[in-house]
């Protein structure tokens, strides 16, 4: 099994930046995918990035591409996501997640059986 802890959430200001890590622990993620999810509150889970972690290839949701960057380091078992001019929008749980290779295309939360267990990011106008 693998655990996963995010951090790097805080208060930022319509513009900014901020940087989320999920470092994880326990077995490899050589056989999974990996993903940021969000959800902000009266609002269902959505996706946000996904990434093979074999391979590297990423992909993003259409509210994010052009802001938002998912990246990892293998040696250090570290998923990033770097979230360029937040919009209040954003505001959200960020959640990261491991799953099958199905994941990495679906962008379902079904498809991801492991989950960290979140980080807030506030984004003020």
């Amino acid at each position: 099994q693998v655990q996963l802890v995010e951090s790097g959430g805080g208060l930022v200001q319509a513009g900014g930046s901020l940087r989320l890590s999920c470092a994880a622990s326990g077995r490899t993620f050589s056989r999974y995918a990996m993903a940021w999810f969000r959800q902000a509150p009266g609002k269902e889970r959505e996706f946000v990035a996904s990434i093979r972690w074999i391979g590297g290839s990423i992909r993003h949701a259409d509210s994010v591409k052009g802001r938002f960057t998912i990246s990892k380091d293998n040696a250090k078992n570290t998923l990033y996501l770097q979230m360029n001019s937040l919009k209040p929008e954003d505001t959200a749980v960020y959640y990261c997640a491991a799953g099958g290779a199905a994941g990495y295309f679906s962008g379902n939360g079904y498809d991801y059986d492991q989950w960290g267990q979140g980080t807030q990011v506030t984004v003020s106008s």
